[in-house]
């Protein structure tokens, strides 16, 4: 990391003192000094369903196979989506599962100034913008309901108006990555996205902006993610560019869907993991992931055989997997 890169990390990261009420969590070694960095960031807005333990089950592989470290991050920015006690479940279905995670659990709620921190430092450069349009707005000036903004409010200075949201500026550019499993991916922000929302309307920081300030606060190394994030990863690393934060690698697997092609998910009904037999779903995540069953009585013994077999190039090079019976 440059002392560039670490003088953004000062400004940007204010750490919260605020404690987590949770009832009988683990918590690991201390944190120590190891070359990789992975996290597993669910949305508490549910219960896990195979899906979440999916997301789990090859980050912690991924990171344990390389001895490196494993974070729990509860991505509750969004604090209209979020539902009371569901981060307590995520956390007791991870612990009867046998996960063991480094560090204390950090949530996006006690992250707010570091957030605000980033978007000052992103208007005193001048490169974001209040926007008052709405869909409806978008729709009338374009004909239709499009996913790229046309750059409607991209002028505009007046921080003083009320009821806006908070934009980013785009390049008219490609920008390019390598993803460990899907190879080189490109995207061009300014014609196929245009200029995002980094502050929604209602105030709350929208998950572009989020992930990027938390991941490079925790010092993560490789993002490990769903393919229906894929999509996002452009966004992400132009706001790290913006802020002179490091980019991490990304690996991104196939997401888990049902017969109708849908991603299973708590909106969409998936049933939450039994947590009673563990082994029986850690064994379905394995084998949706490409890696051969194990076969053990104790969570133990499974976790040292999946972490010592753990093949990453196994992993089937597919947007999406149907897990329908």
């Amino acid at each position: 990391m440059t002392p560039q890169h670490k003088k953004n990390l000062r400004e940007l990261c204010v750490l919260c003192g605020k404690k987590n009420n949770l009832p009988r969590l683990r918590y690991n070694r201390a944190m120590t000094s190891v070359p990789y960095i992975g996290r597993f960031a669910p949305s508490p807005t549910g219960p896990m369903h195979f899906g979440t333990l999916i997301a789990a089950v090859a980050s912690y592989l991924r990171a344990r196979a390389q001895g490196g470290q494993w974070l729990v991050r509860m991505e509750d920015v969004d604090v209209y989506r979020k539902v009371a006690g569901a981060d307590t479940q995520i956390l007791q279905s991870l612990e009867a599962f046998g996960f063991e995670w480094d560090g204390e659990v950090l949530y996006q709620t006690t992250r707010t100034e570091a957030y605000e921190a980033a978007l000052q430092q992103l208007k005193q450069q001048q490169r974001v913008y209040p926007c008052t349009c709405s869909r409806k707005q978008l729709a009338r000036q374009t004909g239709e309901w499009s996913p790229v903004y046309p750059g409607a409010c991209r002028n505009k200075t007046d921080w003083s108006i009320e009821d806006y949201s908070i934009r980013i500026k785009t390049p008219d550019e490609t920008i390019r990555f390598t993803d460990a499993l899907f190879g080189e991916q490109q995207q061009n922000l300014a014609r196929e996205v245009g200029d995002f929302v980094i502050k929604r309307r209602d105030g709350v920081f929208a998950y572009q902006l989020a992930v990027v300030v938390d991941d490079a606060w925790q010092g993560v190394t490789e993002v490990v993610r769903g393919t229906d994030l894929i999509d996002s990863t452009a966004r992400q690393i132009l706001l790290q560019r913006e802020l002179g934060l490091a980019t991490p690698a990304y690996f991104h697997f196939p997401v888990a869907v049902d017969a109708k092609g849908d991603k299973l998910s708590k909106s969409s009904g998936a049933s939450m993991m039994d947590d009673s037999k563990p082994l029986v779903s850690l064994n379905a995540a394995l084998q949706f992931l490409g890696q051969q069953a194990v076969e053990a009585d104790r969570l133990d013994d499974f976790w040292r055989q999946a972490i010592a077999e753990w093949n990453s190039e196994a992993i089937p090079k597919r947007i999406t997997v149907c897990v329908a019976s």
